[in-house]
């Protein structure tokens, strides 16, 4: 049961995060690392794929969390305690199936254009 609950910490920290990102309180180092370790725990791409057994879930154990408690040291605690507040309260909202569609279609085209440009790239040195 204390699996579960520290899991649900995280996912709260890293709504928290995301939240605090967008505060004008929080410095701008803060906000970049941020951006980053929300982005990456909500995306549906890992660094190691998922169904790799046992280390394809080791970034989401250790990456993840390490990242947030990195985050979390550099974001004033009381800006930090406002915004997890407000992620605890979010919780019960319904889920966007569509926002995780559109960060899907966004991984996609970056990788298509970054094959391309390899592409194209390569192509004109052979």
């Amino acid at each position: 049961m204390a699996l579960k609950e520290w899991a649900r910490t995280i996912k709260r920290d890293v709504h928290a995060l995301y939240l605090a990102a967008r505060d004008p309180r929080t410095p701008w180092y803060a906000k970049a690392l941020a951006v980053c370790v929300a982005g990456y725990a909500l995306s549906p791409i890992d660094l190691i794929p998922d169904f790799i057994p046992v280390i394809g879930y080791l970034d989401d154990a250790i990456l993840v969390p390490l990242g947030v408690l990195a985050v979390v040291k550099m974001i004033p605690p009381e800006v930090m305690a406002e915004h997890r507040a407000a992620a605890a309260l979010a919780v019960d909202r319904p889920v966007s199936r569509g926002a995780a569609v559109v960060i899907a279609c966004i991984w996609v085209a970056s990788v298509a254009l970054a094959g391309w440009l390899g592409y194209r790239y390569f192509a004109g040195r052979l």
